[in-house]
Formats: C-alpha cells, sequence, structure tokens
C-alpha cells in the first residue's frame, strides 16, 4: 500500500512538474511578447506625439504669420523700437505713448496689419473679440436682404461699378459677390458674439484674421452697409421726410461726395486698395456699427485732436472701442491695464 502511494505522489509531482515547465514556457513567450508590443507601443507612441508636435508647431507658426492682429507686445517697449534717436519727431512721438502710459493706463498694443483696410480690421476685431452684438437695426433688417433691396427697391443699377478693394472688379456679378460678403459678416459675427468663452472667442478671432479671403469679404460688407446708409440718407433728405444725422450733412457737403454715387467712386472703391477711412467716414463707421470709437491721434499730441470721438454724439448704451493711430492712416488696438 505504501508503494501505491509513494508511486502515485511521484507520478503527480512529475506530471506537475512537466505541466509547469510547459505553462513556463508559454508565460516567457507571453512576457516576451507583451514587452515587445509594449515597447513598439511606446515607440510608436513617441513618434506620433513627434510628429504632432511639429505639426502643432507648423500651424502656429503659420497662424502668427498670417496673423493680420498680432499678438500684444509691450507699450513703451514698442514705443521706443519704433522711434529711435533724437529727432523732433521721434521725442515728440515717445512723449505721446508716454502720456498714454501714464494717463491713460495703455500698457499693451496689438499692432495691425499696415494696409488700406488697416481701420476697418482694428474695429471689427475689437467687435468681435470683446463679444459686442449686431447693432439695433441689423436685428431688425436682415441685412443679407440689403444689397436685392439697394438694386431692384431703390433702382441703384450703379452699384454693378462697386470695387472690392484691391480686386478692382466691375460688373454684373457684383451683385452676388456683395451678397456673398454680407452673408460672411453676419454668418462670423453672430457665431463669435454667441461664443461666452472669452478665450474661446479670441481663438476663433485669431483663426478668422489669419485667413485674407475671409476678412476681406467682411471689411467689403461693412463698406457696403455704409454704401446702403448714404443712399439711405440721401432719399430721405431729397424727399424731406425727417431729420438726418449731422454727418450726413458733412459727407454730402463734399464735393467728391454730393451724392451716394460719387461717395462710392471717388471713396468707398478706393478704400482698401489705394486709401483708407476719412474722419467723416469714421464718423459714419461708428454711427452704422453703433460703437463708440476712442481714437488716440499720437501725431496731435499736446493738442485738442489727442483724442477724439468717432462719431462725437452717441448713445450711452453703445459699446466703446479704442484704436491708436501714429498718422491717421495705419491704426493699432490699445490694451488698458489698471
Amino acid at each position: 500500500g505504501r508503494h501505491e502511494v509513494w508511486s502515485w505522489t511521484t507520478a503527480t509531482k512529475e506530471s506537475l512538474c512537466l505541466m509547469w515547465q510547459k505553462v513556463k514556457v508559454q508565460l516567457m513567450l507571453s512576457m516576451s511578447f507583451l514587452t515587445t508590443v509594449f515597447w513598439y507601443c511606446r515607440r510608436l507612441y513617441s513618434f506620433l506625439a513627434q510628429i504632432f508636435k511639429r505639426w502643432s508647431n507648423f500651424l502656429q507658426r503659420k497662424l502668427i504669420r498670417n496673423l493680420s492682429v498680432l499678438p500684444e507686445v509691450d507699450l513703451l517697449g514698442y514705443s521706443v523700437r519704433e522711434w529711435k534717436g533724437e529727432t523732433k519727431q521721434a521725442k515728440h512721438m515717445r512723449e505721446a505713448y508716454e502720456e498714454l502710459f501714464r494717463r491713460c493706463h495703455i500698457k499693451y498694443l496689438r499692432q495691425v496689419r499696415r494696409d488700406n483696410y488697416s481701420v476697418l480690421r482694428a474695429v471689427l476685431f475689437q467687435i468681435f473679440s470683446q463679444g459686442i452684438p449686431f447693432p439695433s437695426w441689423m436685428k431688425e433688417r436682415d441685412i443679407l436682404k440689403l444689397p436685392e433691396k439697394l438694386l431692384y427697391s431703390q433702382g441703384c443699377n450703379w452699384i454693378q461699378q462697386y470695387s472690392f478693394g484691391p480686386e478692382r472688379y466691375t460688373g454684373p456679378n457684383a451683385f452676388g459677390k456683395l451678397r456673398k460678403c454680407m452673408e460672411a459678416l453676419k454668418t462670423n459675427w453672430a457665431e463669435i458674439s454667441a461664443t461666452r468663452d472669452p478665450e474661446q472667442r479670441g481663438n476663433m478671432c485669431n483663426i478668422l484674421f489669419s485667413d485674407e479671403s475671409k476678412e476681406y469679404k467682411l471689411y467689403e460688407a461693412v463698406k457696403f452697409i455704409m454704401l446702403y446708409e448714404v443712399v439711405e440718407a440721401y432719399e430721405q433728405i431729397k424727399c424731406r421726410e425727417e431729420p438726418v444725422d449731422n454727418l450726413f450733412s458733412l459727407l454730402f457737403a463734399r464735393d467728391s461726395s454730393s451724392d451716394p454715387l460719387s461717395f462710392m467712386m471717388n471713396h468707398l472703391n478706393s478704400i482698401g486698395d489705394s486709401i483708407c477711412l476719412d474722419q467723416v467716414e469714421l464718423f459714419l463707421l461708428g454711427y452704422l456699427l453703433q460703437v463708440k470709437i476712442r481714437v488716440y491721434r499720437l501725431h496731435r499730441f499736446n493738442t485738442e485732436e489727442f483724442q477724439v470721438n468717432y462719431p462725437d454724439e452717441y448713445r450711452r448704451e453703445w459699446n466703446e472701442i479704442s484704436l491708436l493711430t501714429e498718422d491717421d492712416r495705419y491704426y493699432h488696438i490699445p490694451l488698458f491695464r489698471t
């Protein structure tokens, strides 16, 4: 009996040893396989992370390079870099910047691309980045129908001579092109102003204002709205229906803009191409967008025209935006810090 028990125990041990040897081999193979897979996955993850990082850096560099409104820079540092030397003009400009820093609490600025859309870009960028909603009159009317109304209801066939900034485009397709510009303005304005998170809104603005084809549509839409408002005011004056704002009297008093057609041909068509907005058009811009545009004119430092509001008569509920200019042609965006 003892011999049988010993034989059975020995056989069981040998069987278990053989089984363990097989399981051990399988476990070692499995561990080796898992280690190899983990190593390859880790290498793949590292490789993909490097690709993503390089692609992200590329997109970021491209975005910054294409940005028409650059990130903020120190105001006084910018002043020193831009106005070196001891000439009378350089000293005057540095003093003006120091005044903005001390008295107006402007600590930073965002540079705006120097072209003939500069002021429109600076104004719209601030409206979008601050989340300012549509003007009340735009909420009551569908701005997409303005080109159609001007062309068909009011018989202004001459809008076929409208030019789109650097693209000196004229002809029967002007109507369709204007419609696309109005769509771009309405869609982007509504989407960005509905975004409550300031950081997200800022990112949306950076993307929009790094695409020339998209941002140019916005500026042309605003130009056309200016033209529409001028036509409306001109018709009211002719029909003597109701009093119009004084700025229209100033606009029509110019020999070069005595009526809507001459205003378009001599002023609007060249904006974005060879000229920027002048003082009267800035009044009109603030009026139709229902914003108070405060402009710091550095070349007018130590005069009453150093700080000017457009329009000078505005409603208390209007939002305020600020511009900074050294020559009344190119504009930057000042940033306030208390």
